[in-house]
Formats: structure tokens, sequence, C-alpha cells
């Protein structure tokens, strides 16, 4: 057994957890700001089922509009007036 190869799975594990870590650090979280990605970001690194998953995890509420992801760093109540 080659002990070089690494589990495909678990290296796409790995730069999910890194990349969804990155992500959510960013100052604007703290604040309960305001994330940006590209849909097109989200599906390539990640999957949107799993970045969709991590929102609602962490209480967040997420958007897509003209390509992106917006996420609204704020467990509060979310209303959409226009």
């Amino acid at each position: 057994m080659n002990m070089m190869s690494a589990d495909p799975l678990t290296n796409s594990a790995l730069a999910q957890a890194a990349w969804i870590a990155r992500v959510f650090d960013a100052k604007a979280v703290e604040k309960g700001g305001v994330v940006r990605r590209s849909v097109a970001s989200v599906d390539r690194e990640i999957g949107r089922d799993f970045f969709a998953r991590e929102v609602k995890r962490r209480g967040f509420h997420l958007i897509e509009c003209g390509g992106q992801f917006i996420v609204i760093c704020n467990t509060g109540h979310l209303q959409i007036i226009v």
C-alpha cells in the first residue's frame, strides 16, 4: 500500500472544511454583516448543497441573486421588503 496516495474523499472533505472556514472567518461574519461569493465559485469549490447546509447550521440566511450568493451573517428574523 502506498502511504503517499491520499484518500480523495478525505482530501475533498478537508478542502471543503478549509474553504468554508475561510469564508466564515471574515470580519463581516463576526459583526453580523454580509458575505458574498459567486455561485460559480461555490459550485466549483464545495458545492451549493454543502454551502447551504453550512449557512443553515450557523443559523444565517442565504440568498441567490445575479450569479451571487449573499449570506446574511445574522440569526435574526429576515424580511424581504421588495
